[in-house]
């Protein structure tokens, strides 16, 4: 099996007497991992690496077969921050010249900053907005690829930051920690307190903003729910169904009060406990004369989340989506949130209580009123001061001076009247302050039912612009052989994504989202046909529906959205590995290297790789090494990957070289070296002395020995030729 198009005799670099034989060229290599020189390009940073066209050209004239152009700019580029649209027409059609001439194929990473479809801000905020102009930063990378031919568009996939200790995937069975092996040890962690204070950001969604950062080593005070203590005699909270509980008998209707059951203060089973008006209640100490509250800890969330779930499960008689299911880090942030809910409609419900009886108080003082008032005119003038009353509010504040302040003396109907006054101001601040208590209840409420975990959002939204920016890559698909392919790069270990599971799983989705597209005439958040139309769950014409089968969407989908395999992004998780103290140094690191091969072996025998980059580095940051210059397994890597028929681009990231070597060029050669290319026609040490690959890297290309040539008016006349007729050059 051989790596990509074969190239022919125009090629550069078999066109001149250099480094590589014609007939080598191409064919595989001594040793290695059987990748050639023609199967390898390189990188090339437009504004870094390249400036402009000719800086491409540069690099096919050195040797480079492949070729990845690489945006670092976002949104408005510069002179050493490009981007696609800074490559004009006549810049993409010299390119798409080269392409042909050269049997160069090109690939296109789309903008450095772009971390996944999640919209983060500066502030760490989320925004379907932000995330939206992701997207088209991304589209115009496929738009720039597309007219370059086929190939893939790659784009980093960091979509939050989430706790290395608790790397959570769903899968059917069950939730599994991908920082745990079969045994339960922790693989890694990013501190060495990490699996007692490990931190989950958490998002409303219905503005995308972080409201929260969970921390697992930080206690919530929390009600003790009021349960029963034992099965037995017990009514639902209807009042229903009385019966008497022996081991597992049950009524037809099953609301039986068994150990453990929510109940009311009457003791009665509360049917809904999560009903934020009938819902469970805190258990009443007759002894402390208080309700029982306990500090709570992250595993009583955890415990309170499998709860809730088999409750829902139970409720909708199905298997509960990933977007229905609680999670322990909702369940700790709703605890603090039942909290304040139940704060505000207590007083609510007091402030209500109070107006209740004001509102009564006021009717009274209304009759009292009109009596008095009758009473006074019914009675002579001389005769009314037998009428008079002390003031009793004047005499409240002249108290603490009896004897020497008298209070004043007031007919009845004036004493009411300012009574009234007084409860009526009184009613008004119970009426209002109840409203606000009940609506910051409900607000709560609200906003309890809206929090979710990062991963929810980027389930719901995210995998959404996936999926759309690979309908635009297939609608800009020329040669359905040769595809336009959204290839999705795992990028840091601290993030979602960074972890080969993680990127299966945004791959999975986001096919799967791109089937729902193709295949539904409608959606939600489609096209809007009228006004008013358009509401959260309503369905709406789907703007990219095909009308094609469910298995063709399928075939689709797996074609135009991949994943990108980074040799050394892989390697960085070396530095969270946890060594396990019973073996020894090598036996970890073997240990290490079979857990990174494992991974890559789960994503290529599922056709996921679309698109590979080498690099190299110890583990600590990605400096981008050359190959065989750090401590990454890549040829073992590269094996897989061949192992299950990967023949699509092998590219070069230099960066290292750039700086410490003399080219990021060499960094390419480094890896020819590295895949074991042989050498050959770079003149002669000697008779029976064969080339190496530091003649080569440190003389023709490094240009810092003379050249085995000479030109211009040095040169014989170009008629002269050596006695094996070869022209001289």
């Amino acid at each position: 099996m051989k790596f990509g198009a074969g190239y022919y005799s125009h090629h550069p670099v078999v066109d001149y007497f250099n480094a590589m034989d014609p007939q080598s060229y191409g064919e595989k290599p001594a040793y290695g991992a059987e990748l050639g020189i023609k199967d390898i390009g390189m990188s090339v940073p437009m504004g870094i690496s390249a400036a402009n066209v000719a800086g491409i050209y540069s690099k096919i004239r050195m040797g480079a077969g492949n070729i990845e152009i690489q945006f670092p700019g976002y949104r408005m580029g510069s002179r050493n921050a490009q981007t696609p649209e800074m490559l004009g027409e006549d810049q993409r059609q010299a390119i798409r010249e080269l392409s042909m001439a050269n049997e160069v194929k090109f690939t296109t990473h789309a903008s450095f900053q772009l971390m996944g479809m999640m919209g983060r801000d500066e502030r760490g905020n989320f925004s379907i907005y932000n995330a939206t102009q992701d997207m088209f930063e991304l589209k115009r990378a496929i738009d720039f690829q597309a007219d370059l031919g086929g190939g893939s568009v790659v784009i980093h996939s960091g979509e939050f930051e989430r706790p290395m200790t608790d790397m959570y995937m769903d899968d059917e069975t069950s939730r599994l920690n991908l920082a745990r092996d079969p045994s339960g040890r922790l693989m890694f962690k990013q501190a060495h307190t990490q699996e007692v204070d490990a931190r989950f950001e958490l998002l409303d969604d219905r503005t995308h903003a972080k409201i929260e950062t969970v921390q697992k080593n930080r206690l919530v005070a929390h009600p003790v729910w009021n349960r029963a203590e034992k099965s037995g005699w017990g009514t639902d909270q209807d009042g229903k169904n009385r019966v008497w509980i022996r081991g597992k008998e049950h009524d037809s209707s099953g609301r039986i009060i068994y150990e453990g059951d929510y109940i009311d203060y009457q003791n009665r089973k509360i049917t809904d406990p999560y009903d934020p008006l009938k819902g469970r209640v805190p258990k009443y100490s007759q002894d402390k004369n208080l309700f029982d509250v306990r500090l709570k800890s992250f595993e009583d969330f955890k415990r309170e989340a499998e709860e809730y779930n088999k409750y829902l499960e139970e409720k909708k008689k199905r298997k509960l989506s990933y977007y229905e299911k609680q999670y322990p880090e909702e369940a700790y942030v709703r605890a603090t949130l039942e909290a304040q809910e139940g704060i505000a409609r207590g007083w609510s419900l007091q402030f209500s209580a109070r107006a209740q009886a004001t509102i009564k108080l006021i009717n009274k003082l209304e009759e009292a009123k009109k009596f008095y008032e009758q009473l006074e005119s019914s009675v002579p003038k001389e005769e009314q001061w037998k009428l008079l009353k002390q003031d009793e509010e004047l005499l409240r504040i002249v108290g603490s001076v009896s004897g020497i302040v008298q209070p004043e003396m007031k007919m009845p109907s004036e004493i009411i009247k300012r009574a009234m006054f007084d409860v009526q101001r009184t009613l008004e601040y119970d009426r209002s302050t109840a409203a606000s208590q009940e609506q910051q209840a409900v607000d709560t409420h609200e906003t309890k039912e809206h929090i979710i975990t990062p991963i929810k959002r980027l389930e719901k939204h995210g995998v959404r612009l996936y999926a759309e920016a690979a309908i635009h890559a297939l609608r800009k698909t020329r040669d359905p052989n040769n595809p336009v392919v959204v290839a999705v790069e795992h990028i840091f270990p601290e993030r979602f994504g960074g972890h080969l599971e993680e990127l299966k799983w945004v791959i999975s989705k986001s096919r799967e989202r791109m089937v729902e597209l193709l295949t539904q005439p409608e959606i939600e958040y489609g096209v809007s046909l009228a006004p008013g139309d358009v509401k959260e769950g309503t369905k709406q014409s789907n703007p990219y529906y095909m009308g094609v089968s469910k298995d063709e969407a399928q075939k689709l989908a797996e074609r135009h959205i991949k994943g990108t395999l980074d040799t050394g992004h892989i390697n960085l998780w070396r530095k969270y590995w946890q060594d396990d103290p019973r073996m020894t140094r090598e036996q970890n690191d073997d240990n290490f290297k079979k857990w990174v091969l494992s991974q890559v072996e789960s994503l290529a025998k599922e056709g996921m790789v679309g698109n590979v980059h080498l690099a190299d580095n110890y583990g600590y940051h990605d400096d981008h090494l050359a190959p065989g210059q750090g401590n990454s397994p890549i040829r073992e890597i590269v094996s897989i990957l061949k192992k299950y028929g990967y023949e699509k681009a092998v590219t070069v990231e230099p960066g290292a070289d750039a700086s410490t070597d003399l080219s990021d060029f060499h960094g390419l050669m480094k890896t020819w070296r590295f895949f074991g290319s042989s050498v050959y026609g770079m003149g002669f040490r000697g008779v029976g002395v064969p080339q190496t690959w530091s003649d080569v890297q440190y003389s023709f290309f490094g240009q810092n020995k003379p050249p085995y040539y000479i030109f211009g008016g040095y040169a014989p006349s170009n008629d002269w030729t050596l006695w094996s007729a070869v022209p001289l050059e």
